[in-house]
């Protein structure tokens, strides 16, 4: 069934809205994806839709009958508004006219970093959304076990964030924690912590990676906190062959998670 909505002061609108808004979705436990494809995926990952939003072209396409219900069907709502409040609820310019509202629970270094997980990526302030979204989804091709984002890391449900994912955001095991929490239960669990630094003679490819690794990849502009190399087991570095300072932190990861992986298949 389809509720339609043709106020933008309605409750549902203002609440969607608002999840725009880091500290609502943190508050909440709930985050917006934008896109028929992205929707689709989520369906397949059995993730918790608490409900859509369309807009009146979406419901126009006949192409979009049959899945609307399937949504149904799985007693997910659906709203309908008009295209221009559509517009208010999401931050692109272009739209596919289809939003869902997802729940997500928080994630806990003790209930799910496992005794099985051997590869886990560890980030440090990555800020920028593409960034974070293009690491997630490249974690996920990679075979990366886990994901744990220490502080000062963009908020992975950001809108950028989950369109760069593509979808692996719902796949991926992601978890929030502290550097001293993360740094404990990875020696605990006999993780080697590998660092992405460029002041090291160790060229990623030149060494030979435990059984069981911890890559971390650092902010942008500043690199890893120098407590956390500090603390680091090995430290490695992509060589530079060419006049550039450094590489960028998303494609410096794909390098090395490809690298690591070989040792842990």
């Amino acid at each position: 069934m389809t509720t339609i909505i043709t106020s933008k002061d309605n409750e549902k609108i203002k609440y969607t809205k608002s999840l725009l808004k880091t500290k609502n979705r943190t508050k909440e436990s709930k985050f917006m994806i934008e896109g028929y494809r992205i929707l689709t995926l989520a369906i397949q990952c059995n993730a918790n839709i608490d409900y859509v939003f369309i807009n009146e072209d979406f419901e126009n396409k006949d192409e979009h009958e049959q899945f609307l219900k399937e949504l149904s069907i799985k007693n997910i709502n659906i709203y309908k508004t008009t295209n221009k409040i559509f517009k208010e609820l999401i931050d692109t310019e272009n739209t596919q006219g289809i939003i869902a509202v997802v729940k997500f629970k928080e994630r806990t270094l003790e209930n799910n970093l496992n005794d099985q997980s051997k590869f886990v990526l560890v980030l440090d302030r990555i800020q920028d959304p593409g960034n974070m979204g293009t690491i997630i989804r490249t974690a996920d091709a990679a075979g990366v076990d886990a994901i744990i984002t220490l502080k000062g890391c963009v908020d992975i449900y950001n809108p950028k964030v989950i369109r760069s994912t593509m979808g692996s955001i719902f796949d991926m095991n992601i978890i929030n924690a502290t550097q001293e929490e993360a740094v404990r239960l990875l020696k605990l669990k006999n993780f080697d912590i590998v660092s992405s630094y460029l002041n090291t003679n160790n060229f990623y490819n030149e060494i030979e990676y435990n059984y069981k690794v911890a890559l971390v990849i650092g902010n942008e502009a500043n690199g890893i906190n120098d407590d956390l190399i500090s603390k680091s087991d090995t430290l490695v570095k992509i060589p530079i062959y060419g006049n550039a300072e450094s590489l960028n932190a998303a494609i410096s990861s794909a390098i090395l998670m490809y690298e690591i992986k070989k040792y842990l298949v």
